[in-house]
């Protein structure tokens, strides 16, 4: 399994960005597709953003279309989430995680699942506050 450790979280104010990054251990980065997911106190995990390994494919979850930005760097085996026009109810801790397999992308692009991710870091906390 790939190793991630994620950096970036912290305190913002409303309308505030903060970028997050997650870099992966191992040769392997460029085979697979990535996705950020995002947990509040007493909810389920809640998906964010998703890149493909080739970064052809792009999907946003709903609530942060427009203002979240998923990008990566191959040559630095690490994916990036910007997010910008933070709001208290982007409090939450981040994940990011590896596709379950090589080369492969959700085939529900409405409803990407967190059981579809193998690999995932230990998380980041985001505040934001009003």
């Amino acid at each position: 399994q790939v190793h991630l450790v994620e950096s970036g979280g912290g305190l913002v104010q409303a309308g505030g960005s903060l970028r997050l990054a997650c870099v992966a251990s191992g040769p392997t980065f460029s085979m697979y597709s990535m996705g950020w997911f995002r947990q509040a106190p007493g909810k389920e995990r809640e998906f964010v953003a998703f890149i493909s390994w080739n970064t052809e494919y792009i999907y946003y979850g709903d609530s942060v279309k427009g203002r979240f930005t998923i990008s990566r760097d191959n040559a630095k085996n690490t994916v990036y989430l910007q997010m910008n026009s933070l709001k208290p109810e982007d409090t939450a801790n981040y994940y990011c995680a590896t596709y379950r397999v090589p080369y492969g992308r959700p085939v529900i692009t409405t409803s990407i699942k967190s059981a579809d991710f193998l690999s995932w870091a230990q998380g980041t906390q985001v505040t934001v506050s009003s």
